[in-house]
């Protein structure tokens, strides 16, 4: 299984892309994590939003990979404790399909994202920055794996 993650945006703080990089190194070969960054659109306050979702959800959908399986990070989506983000984990690696995680610029994901995806997961009731979701996201998954092949990074 190959987990991807698309997000809207690409000037990260180095702090970001450090934390992200210390845990991609981390994954096992059989389960490789990367990371797509596309760019975001230019907003101003004559900005029309709801182009600018759009575009933006079909450069996101022109990124995923094929036989994936989409889960888009949304504040509405289904809320997991690390257990069940654990099990569901393991239900991915049995399906043999790939993965992609989709985080959305700072007005969300279309309508059409949304729909698309297999699953709409929310990390947090709380707002997150997008720089720290990619980095909750990427720890919240190696730990899974981790509990997935009984690896002592986990504790209760």
């Amino acid at each position: 299984m190959k987990i991807q993650v698309v997000a809207i945006g690409t000037k990260m703080p180095k702090w970001v892309n450090e934390g992200i990089f210390e845990y991609t190194k981390r994954f096992t070969k059989d389960c490789p994590i990367t990371f797509t960054e596309l760019p975001l659109t230019k907003r101003n306050k004559n900005s029309n939003l709801k182009s600018i979702i759009q575009n933006e959800g079909k450069l996101i959908l022109s990124s995923i990979q094929k036989n994936s399986i989409i889960i888009a990070l949304d504040v509405y989506g289904s809320n997991m404790d690390t257990e069940q983000l654990a099990i569901k984990f393991d239900d991915w690696k049995q399906s043999g399909k790939n993965i992609t995680f989709l985080i959305g610029g700072p007005d969300g994901l279309s309508k059409e994202i949304l729909e698309e995806a297999n699953l709409k997961w929310s990390l947090s009731k709380l707002t997150l920055p997008h720089p720290i979701v990619r980095i909750i996201l990427v720890e919240s998954l190696y730990r899974a794996m981790t509990i997935s092949i009984n690896h002592p990074y986990h504790r209760n």
